[in-house]
């Protein structure tokens, strides 16, 4: 039995979700998705890494669909609940999924197209358990494919990242120990679920530890603040925009809602931010209002988590921590070789947290990784007493401008200060002269939109940054295009430019 399943075993009678007001215990979850297990298998004594893509709300359903998958052998591949059709069919034909799992108010989307193309639809609403007699689930070695989640695709077509479920067990359990999980905790889920962050730092590390977790359907600022008003949560793990949001919708409270809302977060034990960087002036906003310091940490699809700010310990605005146990981490230069201290250099990362490859891409999955088995990450960053910082990633965040590498997430950051600016994206833009030009994508404050202006704003810049990085280029949106994660997409900022 694979150890997910151990581990849930331990907690049967404890609340395992909660979601509406209803909750749904460790045995009842277990039995459910045995019951959905014997479904997929139709007859069969296993899927043999099959592969089910399913698009399910979160909750009790998606919890079950994604331990039914594992239950069956097959390997999950979750659906995006807002892309559209041509996004969801890349994905299922480059995963060769024959069997959709979905949700019943979702199935509109994907039905014709399964009739089409001859895939088998399965309503989970509709879907009635078989007997079990003589259908024994299979026993599921641990080094098989658990699960292929897709990377944003920002440069190329997004690629399936597998991970076996001794990667997934190694990614959980050590999180376990370094954030101190255990079955007394309750955590609310606001991420989409076709991400490492919700799937992995949320979902599977609360129901390892027995922990309770409870959903809401569509992030709101709303939602989220009156499952916390309900005083049971204690854990609470988001990007950057949410908390920019929180943020912002707290301050068009009452000074009573204020103060109660801020004097029940004080009692959490845990706050993370993740998944994109998080400025350091929501950071520094955020601890004012919850009397946290958020916990800033670095994975990506292909490790889990990598590096954190320590659970005990302090955790430095603008640095990501240190390599956790288990993660061997070492920065190189361009010919892998190791940088000296204090000098940026690219992430490699190496341990049993690393995925397997990327699907159907031997060529792509050979390329990122060193003869000596090393996964290059793409991310640049520095040790600065003892604390990794990120710089960017080597394609969108580091701009090489007149023989300089500049960091586009620095100017970021100074940009941020300024009262003009809400928020802001930089770029570089290929230049002749410059080989890239360094530009500010911009979306303003209430204030700023009335008083912005380029001289100024130079005049600010050049007080506070060397020349050589201060921005040649403004624009100004209205929004910054992001993905479903939150992540601000560089190369669609590029093109408001053009």
């Amino acid at each position: 039995m694979l150890e997910v399943f151990k581990q849930a075993q331990k907690y049967a009678g404890r609340t395992a979700i909660r979601k509406d007001g209803s909750g749904h215990n460790y045995s009842t979850l277990l039995n459910s998705s045995r019951d959905l297990a014997r479904i997929l298998l139709s007859g069969s004594v296993d899927l043999h890494q099959a592969r089910i893509a399913f698009m399910v709300h979160p909750g009790f359903d998606y919890v079950r669909s994604l331990w039914a998958i594992w239950l069956a052998g097959g390997v999950a591949v979750p659906l995006c609940l807002t892309h559209p059709l041509p996004s969801l069919q890349y994905v299922i034909e480059d995963t060769g999924a024959a069997i959709l799992l979905v949700s019943e108010d979702l199935s509109a989307i994907l039905r014709e197209y399964a009739e089409s193309n001859q895939l088998t639809l399965i309503v989970l609403e509709h879907a009635h358990a078989v007997s079990d007699d003589g259908l024994d689930l299979p026993d599921v070695d641990p080094s098989r494919n658990a699960l292929i989640l897709y990377t944003s695709g920002t440069t190329n077509k997004p690629k399936g990242v597998v991970t076996t479920h001794l990667n997934i067990e190694a990614q959980i359990s050590t999180l376990i120990k370094f954030w101190e999980w255990s079955e007394h905790d309750h955590i609310l889920c606001v991420l989409p679920l076709h991400h490492v962050h919700g799937i992995i730092n949320v979902v599977c590390c609360s129901l390892w530890a027995g922990a309770t977790c409870s959903f809401i359907d569509h992030f709101s600022s709303e939602a989220t603040f009156r499952s916390f008003g309900e005083g049971q949560i204690n854990i609470f793990m988001a990007v950057p925009t949410i908390y920019f949001k929180l943020v912002a919708h707290y301050e068009t409270l009452s000074a009573e809602q204020r103060s109660t809302l801020s004097h029940i977060m004080r009692s959490f034990r845990l706050m993370v931010s993740g998944s994109a960087a998080l400025p350091v002036s929501v950071m520094e906003k955020w601890g004012e209002i919850s009397g946290h310091v958020l916990l800033e940490r670095y994975g990506m699809t292909e490790l889990g988590m990598a590096i954190s700010n320590p659970y005990h310990g302090e955790r430095r605005p603008g640095y990501v921590g240190v390599p956790l146990p288990t993660v061997e981490v070492k920065l190189v230069d361009e010919n892998h070789r190791e940088v000296a201290l204090g000098s940026p250099g690219e992430i490699l990362v190496k341990g049993p947290n690393v995925f397997k490859e990327y699907w159907g891409k031997p060529d792509a999955t050979k390329e990122s990784f060193t003869i000596d088995g090393w996964f290059k990450t793409g991310d640049v960053a520095v040790v600065e007493n003892g604390y990794y910082r990120i710089m960017g990633r080597n394609s969108v965040d580091i701009i090489k401008s007149g023989g300089y590498k500049i960091s586009a997430l620095e100017i970021e950051e100074v940009l941020r200060a300024h009262e003009w600016i809400g928020e802001c994206a930089v770029v570089g833009l290929e230049d002749e002269e410059w080989g890239e030009l360094v530009a500010a994508a911009l979306v303003l404050s209430k204030g700023g939109a009335d008083q912005f202006n380029v001289d100024g704003m130079n005049d600010w810049l050049l007080q506070r940054i060397a020349g050589y990085k201060r921005p040649r280029k403004f624009i100004i949106l209205s929004e910054l295009p992001r993905n479903a994660m939150g992540k601000v997409m560089k190369n669609e900022v590029k093109k408001c430019f053009l």
